[in-house]
């Protein structure tokens, strides 16, 4: 698998407190990788890093396969789109004079392509309108128009739909997706919305602390979140032709207990097992969620 971003053991300090502590991560070219941790854990620090802001303690990072060590980083580094925190934005100039004082900063020759993005985040129809009186999403979707200017094709977005309204948040999400899907855009995104983040990213990164608790991927976490019943019997080997009768999926877990995944009736299925004189010591249902999922890793706190 390639990746766009490579992390080796970077820690970032401030006299004693670490900030990051020996972190380690890899974004998949392609993903759309979400990383998820409370206030403080240490993502904006780890994506300042990355993006050539602060400079870390020790460890190493790659992108592109260009170290940081490397003087060549900063070429890598500009492959990068970043929204950090808040979009830089002059209130008093249109969405088309922001990307052009974009287009200047960058050193891009002409102004080719401003009508192009514009298109992209849909604000193509906003005209003269001042940003001053934008909506917050439309803030943001300039905030990403302004990320795009010279083509990079790996984004980094610190929370940005912290505060969005429910069609701001769609309007975001139908974005990043187009930008992946459409632009090969890779993306890494920090937020709090779990639920939303949840419906885009095909790769996860849980910190805490400064250090990488877990990487996965959507699909290898979406058969941990499935819906699972967990029974406990006299004798599992008894019961899993029953089981597969009724094709049902399962785990075994010990030769008294057994994983049961899917949506399953369960009192039809302790009916069944009884019926077939088999007794069920035990029933533990699970329905977990990313946000539970994430708080069990913790060790139960909170996402605050």
């Amino acid at each position: 698998m390639e990746y766009v971003l490579e992390v080796h053991n970077l820690t970032k300090s401030y006299k004693s407190f670490k900030a990051l502590n020996n972190l380690n991560c890899k974004v998949p070219k392609g993903s759309i990788y979400g990383l998820i941790g409370k206030n403080g854990a240490g993502k904006t620090t780890l994506i300042r890093i990355i993006c050539g802001l602060q400079k870390p303690t020790s460890g190493i990072y790659s992108i592109y396969g260009k170290k940081n060590t490397d003087l060549q980083i900063s070429n890598s580094q500009r492959r990068i789109g970043a929204l950090i925190e808040s979009p830089s934005i002059y209130d008093n100039l249109t969405a088309i004079d922001n990307l052009k004082v974009q287009f200047k900063l960058v050193g891009m020759p002409s102004f080719d392509g401003i009508d192009e993005l514009l298109s992209l985040v849909n604000l193509t129809n906003t005209k003269n309108k001042k940003v001053c009186n934008f909506s917050l999403g439309m803030r943001q979707r300039l905030g990403i128009a302004m990320c795009l200017v010279g083509n990079p094709d790996f984004l980094i977005l610190d929370e940005p739909i912290n505060g969005l309204d429910p069609e701001g948040i769609v309007e975001i999400r139908e974005l990043l997706l187009k930008l992946n899907k459409e632009k090969n855009i890779t993306i890494l995104i920090s937020s709090h919305y779990l639920d939303e983040l949840s419906k885009i990213a095909t790769y996860y990164g849980f910190i805490g602390n400064g250090y990488m608790i877990k990487e996965i991927s959507k699909e290898n976490l979406d058969k941990l979140l499935q819906k699972r019943i967990i029974l406990k019997v006299k004798k599992v080997s008894q019961i899993i032709p029953l089981l597969e009768n009724m094709s049902i999926s399962y785990q075994v877990i010990d030769d008294a207990n057994i994983i049961l995944y899917g949506d399953i009736d369960i009192q039809d299925l302790l009916s069944y097992l009884k019926n077939n004189n088999h007794k069920v010591l035990k029933v533990i249902e699970k329905d977990e969620t990313l946000e539970s999922y994430f708080m069990n890793l913790l060790g139960g706190d909170s996402n605050d």
